[in-house]
Parts: structure tokens; sequence; C-alpha cells
């Protein structure tokens, strides 16, 4: 007999660790080879781990909730192999730990919350408070703990909020935002936020700004909620807490603007109606105006690259790629975002191909962890609900989001060359929010004018 050692494996380029859903196989069954043996979950794809040998499960090293960093060992399996370092050492590319790094809290797992990267975060000339307590401050607390010099002895005299009192950012940003009224280090305590010690040179001080801006702003009491006996009372499922935390966090990033065109898309309406039966024939693909809308933001953002940026402090970091995300409606309600990587390089039946894969694998929850990673711009379609126009909010890190609506024959006027006439024409609604503190109105504005005349434009006499 030997113990093979299951290790989370590699998700994605961008995907560093997953959060443990729910264990389908317990310690004393036995197992066949690629058995599900549990779901994990990356902020809001999920995914199952299977088993690569065949065997007994002797042990789960993570119980369901907690957050796994890729490549540690997570199960030991028993098997009728003689020997099990050859698999454990071609399943792991590095060796691994003595022991699983400490899981890190719930609230690290946010999306989003990779704004404030731990790796951009000055060290100290000491390494922070080494003390012998026995409490767990995850990597992102300890880095704020070290921005506003606080020590391990006052971080313990602060009440948590988190799972076993664990003290979370939250707990910490408030902590710094009532003064540091309870704290027992005299030298500590009058320190203002702007008193931290000095970054580096190759660290922007707004980092720090970062960090601390939540405690800037005034804490609003919350209106008490009134049950009556009547009332259904309805937990939010995880996905939906998500979803919750990162759209309450874009508006409070990014200062939110929304500028409409109404665009004549006769034209492209045509074109598609005509050459959909053949398309589908020829390309086993159904051809949806996404794909097409898709490609007229490509080339917008072509023609106006700074609308294809991301913000840092007070730097502004314009992306090389464009990869669109589309918005995508879940059978249990909730939205998901899957991207397109280098949209611009894919032809019209490429973007129809992209666009449907993802659809289908969304809907199935067959989405892979990376496939929902490092979007530039985010499309949504709230015509595909009826609506005629909406105000997205933005997809962070991104700085822009555009809303379709619903295309609708209406009378408009058309200029001729024997003078203006009324005609039925299909009309629609676009509606871009994006972030005034670096998108202004002239920018957003002709952006969403340069993506309607795209759409307005269409050459119906187009070959696919």
């Amino acid at each position: 007999m030997a113990q093979y050692e299951l290790l989370l494996p590699k998700m994605g380029e961008s995907v560093a660790e997953a959060t443990v859903i729910k264990w389908l196989k317990q310690p004393g069954d036995m197992i066949s080879l690629d058995d599900t043996l549990l779901e994990i979950a990356t902020d809001k794809v999920d995914s199952e781990v299977p088993s690569p040998v065949a065997g007994k499960l002797i042990s789960q090293l993570y119980n369901e909730d907690d957050v796994v960093q890729v490549g540690a060992v997570i199960a030991l399996i028993e098997t009728d192999e003689v020997e099990s370092k050859p698999a454990v050492a071609e399943a792991q590319p590095s060796p691994a730990e003595p022991e699983p790094a400490a899981a890190a809290t719930p609230e690290e797992n946010i999306p989003g919350i990779a704004q404030l990267p731990e790796t951009v975060v000055p060290q100290p000339a000491v390494q922070q408070q080494e003390t012998t307590s026995d409490r767990f401050y995850s990597p992102l607390v300890k880095n704020i703990a070290t921005q506003e010099q606080i020590s391990t002895e006052e971080l313990d005299q602060i009440t948590g909020s988190g799972a076993d009192g664990r003290l979370t950012k939250d707990d910490l940003l408030n902590y710094l935002q009532n003064g540091r009224k309870n704290t027992t280090q005299p030298s500590a305590a009058p320190a203002p936020p702007s008193a931290s010690q000095p970054v580096s040179p190759e660290q922007p001080a707004t980092n720090k700004q970062n960090l601390t801006a939540p405690s800037a702003k005034p804490e609003v009491a919350r209106p008490a909620v009134s049950i009556s006996g009547g009332d259904e009372v309805i937990e939010m499922d995880r996905m939906g807490k998500l979803i919750a935390d990162h759209m309450v966090m874009s508006k409070q990033t990014s200062a939110h603007v929304t500028s409409f065109v109404e665009a004549d898309v006769t034209n492209m309406v045509v074109w598609r109606e005509k050459v959909k039966k053949n398309f589908e024939k020829r390309e086993n693909e159904k051809i949806t105006f996404t794909p097409i809308f898709i490609e007229a933001v490509t080339k917008a953002i072509k023609d106006f690259p700074m609308i294809n940026v991301s913000v840092n402090g007070t730097s502004i970091i314009r992306k090389r790629d464009i990869n669109i995300g589309m918005a995508a409606a879940l059978p249990n309600g909730n939205l998901i975002v899957p991207v397109i990587k280098n949209a611009d390089q894919l032809n019209l039946v490429g973007l129809t191909k992209a666009v449907n894969d993802l659809a289908n694998r969304a809907r199935g929850s067959k989405l892979k962890p990376d496939d929902t990673q490092n979007g530039t711009f985010t499309l949504t379609n709230v015509g595909s609900f009826g609506n005629v126009m909406g105000t997205p909010i933005i997809n962070q890190p991104q700085v822009a989001i555009l809303a379709v609506g619903t295309i609708k024959k209406k009378p408009a006027v058309l200029e001729t060359e024997f003078g203006d006439v009324i005609a039925i024409r299909h009309m629609m609604f676009l509606s871009l929010s994006y972030d005034h503190r670096v998108v202004n109105g002239a920018l957003g504005g002709m952006f969403v004018r340069r993506v309607a005349d795209y759409l307005e434009n269409w050459d119906a006499n187009r070959e696919i």
C-alpha cells in the first residue's frame, strides 16, 4: 500500500487559490479513477476536482469553506502502488510544504480585493511583530497593520467579527476610523493615517491611500428591517454574496457616469436576417447580435484606447490586450462574466463561436476559472430582457461597461437627397457607464457614439 498526495490543481494563470465548497467523498470511501472528490470555487466559477488515482480516501486536509492555495495537498489517498513518491513529484511542479499554508480568510476571496495587491505593499525594515500570539491574521490585515504601525499586541485587543472571532479587514478599518480608541500602545495611539511609514520609490504613496480609503468615509447607519409573520427570509447563496460585495465595492471605488446614444441599426438587423440561415447551416452555429456588438466595441477601443485601462492609485494602466467580458444570466438568476481573450484578433465567425461556446458553458456551469479572468471591458445586453436601456455598474478593475438595449421598430426621420422623410426603422439605445476619475465626458461620449456609428454603418452586403 502507498499514499498518494492529492494536490489542488492549477486552474489558470491568474488563479492562485480556491474555496472548498463540498466534499463528495468521505474518509474511508473507495474511489475509482476520475471520480469527483470535491467541488471548489474561484470567485464565481465552480469546478470539480477528479481523482487521478484509484484507491481509498484516507483523510481530507481541508474543511468546507476553507481557502486553499494552488499546489497545496488537499487529501491523502491510499493506493495499491508500491511507491507514490514519483506520482506526487509528477503532479507537483514544486516541492510541497511540510504543512499546508494557513487558509486565507473568506473576505480575501471577495472579487475586486485584488486591487489591494500584497506584492506592492512595502515591507518594513523589521518583519512585522513576530510574537507568540496564537491569533491568526490574514496577509491583508497584516499589511494594513504595517502601514498604520499597529503592533501585534494592539491587534490582539481589537474585537473581530469573523469566524471564531477572527479579525477582518473591515474590523481593522473601522477601528482606524474610530481613532484607535481602545489601544494600549501610547506611541501608536496619536498616529494619524498620514503618519504611516514612508514607501519605497517603486511603491506609489497612493497604495496606502487605497488601503485606508474606506476609513475616510463616515459609516451610514443601516435602517432597521421590520419582519412580519408572513415574510420569508431567504439567505443569499455564495455567488449572490460575492456579486453583492463586488457591486458595492465598484460604486465605492469609481465615480460612475453614464452616457446614452440612440442608434439606427436597421442595416445590421436586415443583414443578420439575410445570412443567419446559411450561416447556421455552414458553421453549425447560430449568429446572434452579441458578436456583432463585440466587433463594434473592439473597433471603437482601437480608436479610443484610453477606454481600455485600469487605475492603480494615481497611475493609469493602459492594457495591451482587448479582452471583452460578456455578462451572461445563469438559470439561478445570478450573473457571470466570461471573457473573450484578444477579441480584436477574431473575425466575426470566430467571435460567434467564442460567444456561443462561453454562453453554453456558462449555462451548464462548465466554465473554467480562467474563463472569467483578465477582462478589460464588459458588454451587457439588457435588451435580452426586453429593457430599453440601463445604467450598468462597472466591473472592477475595468473603467467602462456598455449596455445595449432591445431593438425596437420606431418611426424615425431620414435625411434623403429628396428631403426628409419619416420611415419605420430598427432603433436601439446604447448606454456606457464609465469611471469619471480617468474617463471624462468627452472621451466617454465619443466612444459610445463611435460604437453606434459602426453599428449604423453596417454593410448590408457584407460577406461572411
